[in-house]
């Protein structure tokens, strides 16, 4: 009570203690700014990466408009006021020229279509992948607290596929073909899948990578001096996202058969075979993998 009093005598009064109030939040004009701010990625604030995190925006937030946010509440910021959400990036290798990219895409692939198309050959895009009986997304049950160990897998435990998307130049409708070995593709099962296309398609023109066992292999570009009918293309180095065929195998492989605990390499094919034989039997699914490319001049397949 005295200390009261001798406030009292002091200041004139027992003062009322002044409510701060709300931590004013960011404006219209504020997260207009925020997001462009982002979109400049996290590199050209400081960090040795461009990965947002929650709380990196948060202590970007702070920097550049004085207001401290949980991060949290930065997460709900970024989802409901500016349609942010976190997803998985996709890598790119450091090697990529990105203006060499465009310059295909803008110009070399163009031409690549309307050779095929003069020629009424069918456009093939052509890769090859693995298929492991480790899966592909290591989750499993466990006690808590104690992390699972996963014995690593063995080169035998495997199956290979080589896949294609087709063009037709007449119908325009995509489709799939493709093998599965038990062993690594090699050159000759190469030169065997593609005089397969051949014999059922006619003409082709193959787009692909600059893998050694394509036409860099000497058995392989025997068999193309032997068989004009069929051209061959590069996608630009460090590209996989240019390929449609790209699409089948991440959504067969991180997708339909992520976490698939198969017993051994017989489960594991009929698996792969039913995935794929799925997508095969799916031509929107294939216009999708095709959009998803963002390949000018292939609209009228996609539609």
């Amino acid at each position: 009570m005295s200390r009261w009093v001798r406030a009292a005598r002091t200041s004139g009064g027992v003062a009322a203690k002044v409510h701060p109030g709300p931590t004013p939040g960011l404006t219209d004009d504020d997260l207009k700014r925020l997001a462009e701010l982002l979109l400049q990625g996290a590199k050209a604030h400081g960090w040795h990466n461009q990965l947002w995190t929650a709380a990196r925006v948060a202590r970007l937030i702070e920097h550049e408009f004085h207001i401290r946010y949980h991060p949290e509440h930065v997460r709900e910021i970024l989802k409901r006021q500016l349609g942010w959400t976190s997803q998985k990036p996709r890598r790119k290798a450091r090697e990529r020229n990105d203006k060499e990219v465009a310059r295909w895409v803008g110009d070399e692939f163009p031409r690549i279509v309307r050779d095929a198309f003069r020629r009424t050959a069918h456009l093939v895009f052509l890769d090859e992948s693995g298929f492991f009986l480790t899966p592909t997304v290591r989750r499993t049950l466990a006690p808590r607290g104690k992390t699972p160990v996963l014995t690593g897998w063995d080169r035998r435990d495997r199956l290979s596929a080589i896949r294609a998307i087709t063009v037709s130049p007449v119908v325009a409708r995509p489709n799939l073909f493709f093998e599965v070995f038990d062993h690594t593709v090699h050159a000759e099962q190469v030169v065997a899948f593609l005089a397969d296309l051949h014999r059922r398609l006619g003409p082709l023109t193959v787009v692909w990578d600059r893998g050694a066992i394509h036409d860099k292999s000497g058995c392989v570009r025997a068999w193309l001096a032997g068989h004009p009918g069929v051209v061959t293309e590069k996608f630009p180095g460090y590209a996989p996202d240019l390929n449609p065929d790209e699409g089948v195998w991440g959504w067969t492989k991180y997708g339909r058969l992520s976490n698939l605990a198969a017993n051994d390499t017989d489960e594991l094919w009929d698996h792969v075979i039913d995935e794929l034989g799925t997508a095969k039997s799916s031509p929107n699914l294939l216009k999708a993998f095709i959009r998803e490319a963002r390949l000018p001049s292939l609209s009228m397949a996609a539609k």
